[in-house]
């Protein structure tokens, strides 16, 4: 195994890891807001390292995939951004939080 596949191997099972973790989160937290930035973040972070795994991989055949290149922070700027966009999308629609312990410091700004 040569170090190219070893580098490839590790990006590739942080990416599967941390997509995992992005699946385990969106089923089992309980509100919407949680769900989104577990969606938002660890599966931004997982799908850019199998991109880069991707990249590494095809460096010794001589294919430079520009389009791997550019999906890596097109992701880093529409992933976040969407799930920011979910979030306030539920929240001005009036979708509760999972508990009531949590202070709502934009209540006293949409309630007019």
């Amino acid at each position: 195994m040569s170090v190219n596949e070893m580098i490839t191997s590790v990006f590739i099972l942080i990416g599967a890891f941390f997509t995992l973790l992005s699946a385990i989160g969106v089923l089992r937290l309980p509100d919407v807001y949680s769900r989104m930035h577990a969606a938002g973040k660890s599966s931004t972070l997982g799908v850019s390292s199998i991109m880069l795994a991707t990249f590494i991989y095809f460096i010794p055949e001589d294919v430079f995939l520009v389009k791997v290149l550019l999906v890596i922070p097109f992701l880093f700027m529409t992933a976040p951004l969407s799930a920011l966009l979910v979030n306030r999308s539920a929240y001005r629609n009036g979708v509760p939080l999972a508990r009531n312990s949590i202070q709502d410091d934009l209540k006293k700004k949409y309630e007019n």
